[in-house]
């Protein structure tokens, strides 16, 4: 049995976006291979809906479908454990089991919700902004 494997890649907004979040907390690249790992391949190899991601409704092409990973643990934010508020946007390549990381945000500094122009900038031109993922 073939297993299944999920290519990483980013943009360059949520490469910034990442850097600015690590340094107010710490322990974000870990917490975010442990969160590649535990939620985003649990749900789309596995099947396991462990109720952290969730369909953007409104946003898709015929490539890609967009989610949000929205119970996110960080070490750093010591208490609070998947209830972060860390909100993690990506979208799926499903037939080359592709994910691009759109964004990174903590509600804490006042977003409640995804960047909308962002996405459909992105779906609009896919390959044009990301990069593979370096962290």
């Amino acid at each position: 049995m073939t297993r299944q494997k999920i290519s990483y890649h980013e943009t360059q907004s949520f490469g910034k976006e990442f850097k600015k979040l690590q340094r107010k907390f710490r322990t974000l690249p870990e917490d975010f291979k442990v969160a590649q790992e535990n939620a985003i391949e649990l749900f789309h190899i596995k099947n396991i809906d462990n109720k952290c991601i969730e369909l953007i409704a409104g946003f898709k092409n015929d490539r890609f479908q967009i989610y949000k990973l929205r119970k996110f643990a960080c070490k750093s934010l010591k208490g609070r454990g998947v209830r972060s508020g860390i909100r993690i946007i990506y979208a799926l390549d499903s037939v080359k089991m592709n994910i691009t990381f759109l964004e990174i945000y903590f509600k804490g500094d006042g977003r409640d919700n995804e960047d909308k122009n962002k996405i459909e900038k992105f779906l609009q031109c896919p390959g044009v902004a990301s990069f593979d993922i370096g962290h």
